[in-house]
């Protein structure tokens, strides 16, 4: 599989584009948003430069193409006018993969300036904004050209499947019945996948600490796990009843199981030490902030159908998200003709596993506590049957940085309904090591 040519999320707007099912990504970015705002105000209390380069990478498209890069000019321009000074100039480059739907992302630029406009009157500074296609494991802009790097759910994507799974690699498929790690992989796809990463995250690395000026900083968010165990159903197991769904097709003999055999998904969720290996092994990079959150499988938002005006069930809310994803990837191998029956099949799988698992809810004092944080999200007794817990993860503030919340409310669901994403902020001084310091929320990249 050509990844860099294959993969893409759903183009256009339609009922499968991911423009119309990323509420998931978009609470993601939401969730960072702390973090990106110390990231921030942290480059403007050593510098302030006039014209400032910020990148977003693995952008996509839809209503969050241009969602971090809103909240980032809110967040300077708010600065500026505190401290009385003009708005810097604005250098914005949108990164993402050939295949991405740019067209979407400039047909809304319009709209977007007008806004910015509007909120912001005469001290808004010029602000250019590029698209910038290509892979992010190699250089994408010149060196020291960016002050900020973003990316949110785009890392756990690798470059391409590990080269010892390719079918043409050995003469047996050695995951036999899976298409990501699982619970009965052998030991050497594990070792293949974690390889795969580390190398890819290092390029990675490498690249953008040549691409960042003095000062800069880098804000990472992708799928994780918290255990150094790979086969841990919060980082594998969508892809486990993906699987299934496939095998259950292989069984009515509408795929054939070779098909099934031959594919591996490029992507991996890594531990917090596996991002630590790797910033340390680069050296270029210390490490502000790591650590992980969780956010439901479907982002925890209740959405309609637009023609029976019925709720989706949350299997069904998942597998549209999940589809608008992954579906270029699946359509080109197992046929176009299967993709709605395969994702339906998905759809029921996922409401199946929530069933069975629903008996392990355990209602307190913690859901009348999610109730009161989350009353919009709550609306009958089957949603509140399944929030058991809310998480408090608190984000050091340092000095100089007053302004950001002390905590973020989130909530999980104790059956594995939940994906667990890391969050990195990082700092590249070219005379240290890289050392990783756990403070619960956040892995932050800084360049001095």
């Amino acid at each position: 599989m050509e990844v860099m040519k294959v993969l893409h999320m759903n183009k256009g707007d339609g009922e499968t584009s991911y423009a119309n099912n990323s509420a998931v990504q978009g609470k993601i970015i939401t969730t960072a948003k702390p973090v990106i705002e110390e990231a921030i105000l942290g480059i403007l209390c050593e510098t302030f430069p006039e014209s400032i380069g910020i990148a977003d990478l693995g952008c996509s498209s839809g209503p969050n193409s241009l969602l971090v890069i809103s909240e980032i000019i809110d967040i300077i321009h708010a600065k500026c006018r505190n401290l009385g000074r003009p708005s810097p100039e604005f250098r914005v480059s949108l990164n993402d993969l050939p295949g991405n739907d740019f067209n979407s992302i400039f047909e809304s630029l319009p709209a977007f300036f007008k806004k910015q406009k509007q909120e912001k009157g005469i001290g808004f500074g010029r602000c250019y904004i590029s698209g910038v296609a290509g892979s992010f494991y190699d250089r994408l802009f010149p060196d020291k050209s960016l002050h900020f790097v973003h990316s949110s759910s785009s890392l756990h994507w690798l470059s391409q499947v590990p080269p010892a799974l390719e079918t043409n690699a050995t003469p047996a498929a050695l995951n036999k019945g899976k298409i990501y790690i699982s619970k009965s992989s052998p030991q050497c796809v594990l070792d293949a996948y974690s390889l795969q990463f580390q190398n890819n995250f290092l390029i990675f690395l490498k690249s953008r600490a040549a691409e960042m000026v003095a000062g800069g900083r880098m804000v990472l968010s992708l799928m994780g796990r918290r255990s150094i165990d790979p086969t841990t159903e919060e980082s594998c197991y969508q892809w486990e009843l993906l699987a299934q769904a496939l095998m259950s097709l292989v069984t009515e003999r509408l795929i054939e199981e070779e098909k099934l055999d031959s594919f591996n998904a490029p992507y991996y969720a890594p531990c917090p030490e596996e991002l630590k290996m790797a910033i340390q092994k680069e050296g270029s990079f210390i490490i502000d902030r790591l650590g992980h959150f969780e956010i439901d499988w479907d982002g925890g938002v209740e959405e309609l159908t637009n023609t029976t005006l019925l709720p989706l069930s949350r299997g069904q809310r998942v597998a549209k998200t999940v589809r608008a994803v992954v579906e270029s990837m699946f359509e080109l191998h197992f046929g176009k003709a299967m993709m709605d029956l395969l994702f339906a099949r998905y759809a029921e799988m996922v409401d199946d596993y929530l069933s069975k698992n629903r008996a392990n809810c355990n209602l307190g004092a913690s859901s009348r506590v999610a109730a009161s944080v989350f009353p919009n999200l709550l609306k009958n007794e089957a949603q509140i049957s399944a929030i058991v817990s809310v998480v408090a993860a608190t984000t050091v503030v340092r000095p100089p940085v007053r302004c950001l919340p002390r905590k973020v409310w989130l909530f999980s669901v104790i059956f594995s309904f939940t994906s667990c994403y890391q969050l990195v902020a990082v700092r590249k001084i070219p005379w240290a090591k890289a050392n990783l310091n756990y403070t619960g929320q956040a892995l932050i990249i800084s360049v001095d």
